[in-house]
């Protein structure tokens, strides 16, 4: 068992009291799963869980950079990005039901995923595509090319957004695709900053989280913008060394990114407002963040000893603070039906 720091959020769900009857209603088991990528090349790539009642649990050694997670009808799809496979575990109230199954890629270099209808959609490096992997029967039906090496992608209930990050000869890329999972096929594609890194939505428009890199591998970074109604596209870079992370995502309808070492809203004009910024660690330490529920999760690594998700409210306290598997980069939540 990981040891566990400060205390601990408790999911408290209301109880409902029939005084005749004195019938309750349980509470909830809930769990945040953890993608802990390991060291490259190591295959100690872990998954660690933290339930609501603050019980801590791993799963160790699954592989080579644990990229990315999902929750879809009670599964966990875990990405292993250099042992180029798919993991499924079913929940539980318990945690996962081990072994659980693994899929092959067939080294295709896997990176995001996102389920629609018992198909998972994940981006591919290697052989620059989007897979679609059918889970009714855990067989890889469709690929399809893109001109690049895509990574992020995200859902906005009609169409997919993918990120294209890297060209084909690994310099920035920066191209947005809109690709619609009924005809699978891509219907637009977008010129926007470098390095797109994280897709979120808001009224719609289509942000979007830059990271990109010199020739001496110095970060640069910014947020784009693509207005959903008249395409028209808006480009904010924040130089070096200001931002610090590649994250953005909704919350109550406003977009916030990741922003010297915490998180911190952007204004119509995607200028960064100071002011607003929750969290406060080591830039150099905050590797990646998730906003679930009311809480805001960071995830804090130096890369080999230090490995630490830490939670803070949007009061900007701290309310929690887990050891965790070696560099936690992805986060999934689950809620007992």
């Amino acid at each position: 068992m990981k040891k566990l720091y400060l205390f601990v959020i408790f999911s408290f769900f209301s109880c409902n009291i029939d005084e005749e009857n004195e019938t309750f209603e349980p509470i909830k088991s809930s769990w945040v799963f953890v993608a802990c990528e390991g060291n490259y090349g190591a295959s100690n790539g872990s998954i660690t869980m933290i339930k609501n009642d603050g019980e801590i649990k791993s799963i160790e050694n699954i592989g080579d950079v644990v990229q990315s997670l999902e929750v879809y009808n009670n599964k966990l799809f875990v990405i292993v990005n250099n042992s180029h496979k798919i993991l499924a575990y079913d929940i539980t109230e318990n945690g996962l039901r081990l072994p659980g199954i693994e899929i092959d890629t067939n080294n295709s270099s896997p990176r995001e995923m996102k389920i629609i209808d018992d198909k998972l959609y994940f981006t591919n490096w290697n052989t620059s595509d989007i897979k679609i992997l059918n889970l009714t029967n855990y067989v890889i039906e469709e690929s399809i090319k893109i001109d690049g090496k895509p990574e992020s992608i995200e859902y906005d209930g009609t169409n997919l957004w993918v990120g294209v990050q890297l060209n084909n000869d690994y310099s920035d890329g920066n191209k947005l695709i809109k690709f619609n999972p009924q005809s699978n096929s891509i219907l637009e594609s977008f010129e926007i900053g470098k390095g797109p890194t994280s897709i979120s939505f808001s009224d719609n428009n289509v942000y979007v989280a830059n990271t990109y890199y010199d020739d001496q591998y110095n970060a640069f970074y910014g947020t784009s913008k693509l207005n959903g109604i008249d395409n028209e596209i808006d480009i904010e870079y924040y130089g070096p060394g200001v931002v610090c992370g590649g994250d953005v995502m909704n919350f109550d309808n406003q977009i916030f990114r990741s922003y010297d070492g915490g998180l911190a809203k952007l204004d119509k004009d995607l200028k960064i407002l100071k002011n607003t910024k929750l969290g406060s660690f080591d830039p150099a330490q905050l590797y990646s963040s998730k906003i679930i529920g009311n809480y805001i999760y960071f995830g804090i690594t130096n890369f080999k000893n230090l490995n630490m998700v830490k939670v803070v409210d949007f009061n900007n306290k701290i309310v929690s603070s887990f050891d965790v598997g070696i560099i936690p980069g992805d986060f999934a939540y689950w809620i007992q039906n």
